[in-house]
């Protein structure tokens, strides 16, 4: 968990807080914190309180995004820092197109970890 960069905060457009994740997922929002602590949704700092934020587009239609923990990993193995998978993950890129989160969004993830795996080459 880290205090998120101004210029990473502006490419993702929409934040959820861990209760409302819970609610969203039907868990406690202590399997929530679990989630974050085992590195299967990132979480970050930010806003007025300082409180804990996952990125909106990681929950989806009541479950965390398909493919997500385990791009999430690869980007984590290529030496990735929370900040720096949220910046790739919410930049455009007219080749995919869209960003790799909608991508993933969109089931899509297929051509999103591959990608994420070339970037170790």
């Amino acid at each position: 968990m880290t205090e998120i960069d101004a210029n990473i905060d502006a490419l993702v457009p929409a934040w959820l807080y861990l209760p409302d994740i819970a609610e969203m997922l039907d868990i406690e929002v202590t399997r929530v914190r679990q989630l974050v602590k085992e590195r299967q949704l990132i979480a970050v700092r930010r806003g007025e309180n300082n409180a804990l934020q996952v990125p909106a587009a990681f929950i989806q239609d009541g479950k965390v995004v398909k493919g997500l923990a385990g791009l999430l990993t690869v980007l984590r193995d290529d030496g990735f820092s929370d900040e720096e998978m949220l910046e790739w993950l919410f930049t455009a890129d007219p080749t995919l197109p869209g960003t790799p989160a909608q991508a993933l969004g969109e089931n899509r993830g297929t051509e999103v970890k591959r990608r994420a795996q070339a970037l170790a080459l």
